[in-house]
């Protein structure tokens, strides 16, 4: 009978979490791609979204062990519908990323913004931006470079 009152328990704090609004997140009604699992590989790619970088990669090359480093890493819509990002990581918590949240028309422009912060760093950093969105294929990834020096002082 205990057994049953924790999974009752458990389950009821799983729904009540689970139901939570997060208006962060952007509904699927918006993504038409269809590159998804359930076609069969002769959709006409030409329709979808693109995302045209001007660059993939920045070095921001020396910089002093504790400095903080900003990028914007800018691109364009050059599909045919609307470009919808759902998601953009980092590979380690020194990366942090804002993005566009709202869909971005064909010929429209947007910015990734980057800051890097070289705390607890030391040598040569290569890190990686996933971005995620309704593209072919769905992911693509920036990288920003730095080779991070101590002070003098240490």
């Amino acid at each position: 009978m205990k057994s049953l009152s924790i999974i009752v328990s458990f389950l009821t704090v799983f729904a009540l979490s689970s139901c939570r609004n997060n208006n962060k997140k952007i509904s699927t009604n918006f993504v038409n791609n269809p590159a998804s699992a359930q076609n069969t590989g002769k959709e006409d790619d030409s329709k979808l979204p693109k995302m045209m970088f001007e660059e993939t990669v920045h070095d921001f090359g020396n910089m002093i062990k504790g400095e903080v480093v900003h990028y914007s890493f800018n691109f364009k819509n050059a599909g045919k519908s609307d470009l919808l990002i759902s998601h953009v990581s980092t590979s380690c918590g020194c990366t942090v990323s804002e993005y566009p949240h709202k869909p971005l028309k064909p010929g429209e422009k947007g910015t990734i913004a980057v800051t890097f912060n070289s705390k607890n760093k030391r040598g040569f950093q290569n890190k990686s931006i996933i971005i995620l969105a309704n593209t072919k294929p769905n992911r693509t990834v920036l990288h920003i470079k730095a080779d991070v020096k101590m002070p003098e002082n240490e």
